[in-house]
């Protein structure tokens, strides 16, 4: 390995508590000049409220790092394990009104 390469490794620790995880099937994603809030929610079927498991708070420059290394980690999904099926509903968005859209 060389000198260059042993300077751009990164040692990252994770909590037990974090490496369980947080179960989200929807992500609702608002944003401000200066950044981006991305919650990830649980939804449950038949129950109309959801809560907010998580939220990560982005800068406009790390959203669209992440946009990125999710749109090549897909496509290397993808190419090993075939197309990802989409359900083409029409209620996929939840009816319910999240309030006036953040300003910073």
């Amino acid at each position: 390995m060389s000198d260059k390469a042993k300077n751009n490794k990164l040692d990252i620790e994770i909590s037990e508590e974090l490496a369980d995880g947080v179960y989200s099937n929807l992500a609702v994603i608002t944003h401000s000049p200066s950044e981006f809030i991305l919650d990830f929610v649980q939804m449950m079927p038949g129950v109309p409220k959801a809560k907010v498991k998580s939220r990560v708070i982005l800068t406009p420059e790390h959203a669209k790092r992440l946009h990125r290394a999710l749109s090549e980690n897909l496509a290397k999904f993808e190419a090993q394990n075939g197309p990802i099926r989409e359900d083409k509903q029409e209620n996929m968005i939840p009816p319910f009104n999240l309030g006036p859209t953040p300003e910073a």
